[in-house]
């Protein structure tokens, strides 16, 4: 089977952009630490709680991705990888914790004859045509 590209010490430029609602006191004792120096920004404070957070459930996450056999990290897959498993006659389960991106030239039906199902926790980059396509396969 053709393996797709992984990537995963390549830093991405793109990030999610996420809301969340914080009450006027929490905003406040978060201001009053920008303030003070602590922190440079209010983004950089949430980020910083977001990742003391995911280190203190570290081991709770790596079992996850044991059991869920999740690949982490940055996963490519390309139209030259999708044809390569179509060619073998094979079909991928995509499941990737992290960005999972299928590339722009890849057409629909490459997608659907190569991707039996697809679970991401994280991002999906792919064209609409694709993400529609595959709409039944997500998990």
């Amino acid at each position: 089977m053709a393996k797709a590209t992984a990537r995963t010490n390549e830093k991405v430029g793109d990030t999610e952009k996420i809301t969340i609602n914080l009450g006027y006191v929490d905003l406040g004792r978060i201001d009053l630490l920008v303030s003070e120096g602590f922190f440079s920004n209010r983004s950089d404070f949430i980020r910083t709680a977001i990742r003391n957070q995911l280190a203190n459930h570290s081991g709770a996450v790596e079992q996850s991705v044991i059991r869920r056999t999740l690949e982490m990290g940055l996963r490519r897959y390309s139209r030259r990888d999708l044809e390569a498993v179509k060619a073998a006659g094979e079909r991928l389960r995509i499941r990737v914790l992290g960005l999972a991106t299928i590339d722009d030239d890849v057409p629909p039906d490459l997608a659907l004859a190569t991707i039996e199902s697809i679970t991401v926790l994280g991002a999906l980059q792919a064209s609409s045509a694709v993400k529609t396509a595959l709409a039944d396969r997500f998990a």
